[in-house]
């Protein structure tokens, strides 16, 4: 990792995938990305929802599911942290369900180490239909129940992130409920059709109402399920301006976290202070 990066600075990555099928593909994919990202002086590098199988069917998900703490696609990850001294926080990957039908989707971290550190199970399961398409992610996965954060110690200083997933960007409540944090990570599919008009007006929204910055990781083209995503992976700062993007297709960005641009957000307009409720 970078060690030139100021050390109240943090060094992020967002990577964004145009996920297949191929669940050994998409992690070479990912694996290659987050390489290339580490290179660049990365510390933390996020990777998006569903990246390791955006599958032909929704249940093809329920056949690649993992138990806790044992599968190829977690020992594989360790391992992608671990050769690249970064942490990562692993998009979501398919996890046993108390259903045996349906599956937990899940973001785990792993640090440098290559150990796993936390975890979120997504709250907010995506519904939408119109009459060319339909989504049902309550057919193949289990809610989670409880919120997700991060939290990690860098450079002397400390870092809390807020864990979330795609269609929670939608339930502000979710993000208050995780009170004060420096970054809400946010890995995501959203749809071209919402996406085009609610991603960035959402993202930006989250930044600015709680006062931090937010690292989205997105899905970005036509999926061979035919599925198109919006992409336009983003770093957002505490104040709403747009730090970073990529429209379309697979890459990444990266900027940096800085405490020094949190405290001046927080001080010359105090709005979390503010608070009624």
């Amino acid at each position: 990792m970078n060690s030139s990066v100021n050390s109240a600075d943090l060094k992020i990555a967002s990577i964004q995938m145009v996920s297949t099928p191929d669940l050994r593909e998409n992690l070479s994919t990912a694996s290659r990305l987050v390489v290339a990202a580490a290179a660049e002086g990365a510390q933390l590098a996020v990777l998006p929802e569903y990246f390791c199988l955006m599958g032909l069917k929704d249940t093809d998900k329920v056949r690649a599911r993992e138990s806790i703490g044992s599968g190829p696609i977690q020992e594989q990850l360790s391992d992608i942290a671990q050769q690249n001294n970064i942490y990562l926080v692993a998009g979501t990957i398919p996890l046993e369900a108390k259903d045996s039908n349906k599956v937990l989707n899940t973001s785990l971290v792993f640090n440098p180490a290559g150990e796993q550190i936390s975890r979120y199970d997504k709250i907010h399961l995506f519904g939408f239909q119109t009459a060319t398409e339909r989504y049902q992610e309550s057919e193949t996965i289990e809610a989670g129940n409880a919120p997700g954060l991060l939290k990690i110690s860098f450079g002397g200083n400390d870092w809390t992130f807020g864990l979330s997933i795609c269609y929670d960007l939608r339930f502000p409540e979710l993000y208050r409920a995780l009170g004060q944090v420096d970054c809400h990570i946010i890995p995501a599919a959203f749809t071209y059709t919402t996406g085009k008009d609610h991603w960035e007006i959402l993202l930006r929204a989250r930044a600015i109402e709680n006062q931090c910055y937010v690292l989205a990781s997105a899905q970005g083209g036509i999926h061979q399920n035919q599925r198109r995503t919006w992409g336009n992976s983003m770093l957002i700062d505490p104040w709403g301006s747009i730090l970073a993007n990529l429209p379309e297709g697979e890459g990444f960005i990266s900027g940096v976290l800085c405490k020094d641009k949190l405290n001046e957000v927080r001080s010359k307009l105090p709005a979390l202070a503010h608070r009624k409720l």
